[in-house]
C-alpha cells in the first residue's frame, strides 16, 4: 500500500513541508480544509515536488459550485503534471449554511450530482462535447470557446470522496475513483458496511473494484517510552470520544453494539464534560479503533488489520513521534524494493 502524510496548509510552509515529505519517501501529501485553503496548498505543494501525489483531504464540495471546482481542479492537474487527487467531503449542515452561507439538501444525492456535473464539464473540455448537464441541484448548459481551456494532457483529476454512512459510500463507489475513510472507523465496520456499499456503487456504475483506491486513516497509539504510549492513548481516547458523540457516526458504534455510548457521550459533550467522555473509551473500544503498538510493531498491526482493504493510508497520530521512529514505520509499510 502507498503511504501518505497530511501536511499543514499554512501557505508559508506548505511547499517546504511537501518537499520534505517527498524526500522522506512518502507517496503523497494531503491537505485539509480548516484554517487555510487546501487547493492553494496543493498548488504550492505541486510546485515544490516532482513525483508524489498531491491531494485535498478534504475540500468542502458544497462550499463551491461544480464549475468553479472543475476549473481549479483542472488547473491543479496541469500544474502537478497529473499528480492531483481531488478529495471531496460534504461537511455538516451547520457549516454549509452558517459558515459558508450555501444551500443544504440531501447530501448524498447532491454529492452524486456534484461529481457528475464536474465530469460533464471536464468531458466538454476534453472531448469537445457540448455542455448539457441538468440535474435536480445543478445545471450547467453554457460553455463558450472563450472559457474553454481545452483538453488537459494529463486527463481529468482523480476524484476521491469521503464518507462514513453507507449511502454516501455507495455514491463514492458509483461516481468517484477512490474512497477516503474517516479515522472514526473499524475493521468490522469496513468489512461489514463500507466494502459492500462501495461494491454496490461500483456495480451501479457497471464497474468492478479493480483499480479502485481506498485511502485509510487509522488511529495509531504508539511511543518510544511507556509515558509516550500513555500520552498517545489518552489523546486518541479523547478524539474517539469526540467523534463518538456525533450522531452521524452512530452506525460505526452500532456495528459493535456500542450504540448507547453515543447518546451518553452526546449529552456529556453538550455539558462540556470532555475528560469524563475520554474515560468512557475503554480498552476494547480503543483497540477496535486504533493500532496500539510500539513503533516497531505498528506496520505489522496495520498490515494484519487493513492489508487487504487499504490501497493507501496515512497515520492518524494524535501526539508527535520522533521523526526517525515515524519514518521507520513508513519504511516498514512500503513494499520491498
Amino acid at each position: 500500500m502507498k503511504v501518505d502524510i497530511s501536511v499543514a496548509t499554512d501557505p508559508r510552509a506548505t511547499g517546504e513541508n511537501a518537499r520534505q515529505a517527498e524526500a522522506d519517501g512518502y507517496d503523497g501529501v494531503w491537505m485539509g480544509e480548516t484554517t487555510h485553503d487546501p487547493l492553494l496548498g496543493c498548488a504550492l505543494a505541486g510546485q515544490s515536488t516532482s513525483h508524489i501525489d498531491v491531494g485535498t483531504g478534504i475540500a468542502v464540495a458544497f462550499a463551491r459550485s461544480p464549475m468553479t471546482l472543475a476549473v481549479t481542479a483542472n488547473d491543479l492537474q496541469l500544474l502537478t503534471g497529473g499528480r492531483f487527487l481531488l478529495g471531496l467531503g460534504s461537511q455538516v449542515r451547520a457549516h454549509i449554511t452558517r459558515r459558508f452561507s450555501m444551500p443544504w439538501s440531501h447530501p448524498a444525492p447532491r454529492m452524486r450530482e456534484f461529481i457528475l456535473a464536474m465530469r460533464a464539464i471536464w468531458r466538454s473540455w476534453q472531448a469537445g462535447e457540448p455542455l448539457n448537464f441538468t440535474g435536480e441541484f445543478y445545471s450547467h448548459t453554457l460553455m463558450t470557446p472563450f472559457f474553454n481551456p481545452g483538453p488537459n494532457p494529463y486527463g481529468p483529476p482523480r476524484v476521491f470522496l469521503a464518507g462514513v454512512g453507507d449511502v454516501m459510500t455507495r455514491v463514492a463507489g458509483e461516481v468517484a475513483d477512490g474512497f477516503l475513510c474517516h479515522g472514526f472507523t473499524t475493521e468490522r465496520y469496513l468489512r461489514s458496511v463500507t466494502l459492500p456499499a462501495l461494491a454496490e456503487g461500483r456495480r451501479t456504475a457497471g464497474a468492478s473494484m479493480d483499480g479502485y483506491e481506498i485511502s485509510g486513516l487509522p488511529f495509531v497509539v504508539t511511543g518510544t517510552s511507556e509515558a509516550e504510549m500513555e500520552q498517545s492513548a489518552l489523546a486518541v481516547r479523547e478524539q474517539i470520544a469526540f467523534y463518538a458523540s456525533t450522531p452521524a457516526y452512530r452506525p460505526v458504534l452500532e456495528a459493535h453494539g456500542w450504540a448507547d455510548l453515543q447518546a451518553e457521550l452526546t449529552l456529556m459533550s453538550r455539558a462540556g464534560r470532555w475528560q469524563e467522555m475520554r474515560d468512557l473509551v475503554d480498552d476494547d473500544i480503543l483497540n477496535a479503533f486504533a493500532i496500539v503498538a510500539e513503533p516497531g510493531g505498528v506496520a505489522e498491526g496495520i498490515r494484519k488489520r487493513y492489508g487487504g482493504i487499504f490501497t493507501r493510508l496515512h497515520l492518524y497520530l494524535k501526539t508527535p513521534l520522533p521523526r526517525d521512529a515515524e519514518l521507520s514505520i513508513v519504511a516498514a509499510l512500503r513494499p520491498p524494493g
